[in-house]
């Protein structure tokens, strides 16, 4: 099982971005420049709902809370 390594907040914040992206492709942006939007935000948005962020362990951050037990 992979360890999740985002917070609350930093998982909020990858959905609002996430739809906010969605919704100017949708509304603003046309053909090449659209899929790259669309692309980025599934990338947000799956980050979002998985926990987890590749980058993140790449570069050894988490915006996760240590859990005491």
């Amino acid at each position: 099982m992979i360890q999740k390594n985002e917070g609350k907040q930093d998982r909020v914040l990858r959905v609002v971005l996430g739809t906010a992206l969605i919704l100017l492709g949708v509304f603003v942006f046309t053909h090449t420049l659209q899929i790259v939007v669309f692309v980025v935000a599934g990338i947000l948005i799956a980050t979002a709902l998985t926990g987890y962020c590749g980058l993140y362990s790449v570069l050894g951050i988490t915006t996760c809370p240590v859990k005491k037990k």
